[in-house]
């Protein structure tokens, strides 16, 4: 079976910097799973998806959102490259609306994550979580964007104690 899937599942990922698409693949190389051969990486714009209409089956989107500036015209392209009936699933850190799991939530990123990351030379691309996150939409503001977009149902699930969230869309 997992050979069939292999010739099956194709996917895409995309991403406006062609840096970061050389540094994943480059990742892709060094693993020795056969799924991690069927990734496609392209530079391509979340506002201007370069992918025609009902193209995909599902769409994830792992940590992007927050990042765009527009962020209803994102969620209106993955609408569009959506088929019907299909789901997108877009996780991210979760804009709480829980004083306990605010504080926690910037304890983490000060206490752990930035630490972690200036090990790896990185402490400037994560010293600006807490302030995205400030910035972000809560779960139910995600709920809301997607509908307008389009969506016949969207759910924002809190994961991790409410550190990170998943919003669920069905097209």
């Amino acid at each position: 079976m997992e050979a069939h899937l292999r010739v099956l599942v194709q996917v895409m990922a995309v991403d406006f910097s062609s840096q970061q698409l050389q540094t994943a693949a480059s990742r892709q190389d060094q693993r020795w799973k056969p799924c991690y051969k069927n990734i496609k990486w392209i530079e391509g714009d979340a506002l201007d998806l370069p992918f025609t209409d009902c193209y995909f089956d599902a769409v994830t989107v792992g940590y992007g959102l927050r990042n765009v500036v527009d962020k209803p015209k994102a969620m209106q392209e993955i609408f569009r490259v959506l088929k019907p009936g299909s789901r997108a699933s877009i996780l991210d850190f979760n804009k709480s609306s829980s004083l306990f799991t605010t504080s926690l939530q910037s304890w983490v990123i000060d206490n752990v994550v930035v630490p972690l990351a200036s090990g790896y030379g990185l402490t400037e691309e994560y010293k600006y979580l807490k302030s995205s996150i400030l910035h972000y939409l809560t779960g139910k503001e995600l709920e809301e964007l997607a509908k307008e977009a389009g969506f016949s149902a969207a759910k924002h699930y809190e994961l991790g104690g409410g550190l990170m969230g998943d919003l669920v869309a069905t097209r």
